[in-house]
């Protein structure tokens, strides 16, 4: 892995379709963006920042997140994600994560990952499988 600065940005988005809202989900739910599209789009912004920083064979893999959901988007709208690296120690990374549709902030929070060999990773994981 090459060193990533902090200050690195990614970005995700897209367009709020019916797989994306609570209520596929579960009917009784908002016809609104999930929470879990949310987060999985400010997962995916912060593996865009670093993308061009992993060697070959490197992966990376989400350890936490804290966020929060703070307004609702209906479906038709755009929904963006932005990651900052805000902190790097090796392998283990930090960020900022944000997250908005075409009118305002839906979301905030803090995103850590780690980057990881993917070969021994899926190595471990066969033998998790096996059990």
């Amino acid at each position: 892995m090459k060193t990533v600065p902090v200050g690195t940005r990614g970005m995700f988005e897209q367009v709020v379709e019916t797989r994306h809202l609570a209520s596929s989900l579960d009917p009784s739910l908002a016809a609104v963006l999930s929470t879990p599209t949310m987060v999985a789009m400010m997962e995916q912004a912060a593996i865009n920042a670093i993308k061009p920083f992993l060697d070959a064979g490197e992966s990376s893999v989400g350890m936490t997140i804290e966020v929060s959901h703070t307004a609702a988007t209906p479906p038709g709208h755009r929904a963006r994600a932005e990651a900052e690296v805000t902190k790097v120690e090796g392998r283990r990374l930090e960020f900022t994560v944000r997250a908005f549709d075409d009118v305002e902030q839906i979301g905030s929070g803090t995103h850590r990952r780690a980057v990881v060999d993917a070969a021994k990773f899926n190595d471990r994981l066969k033998t998790k499988q096996k059990n």
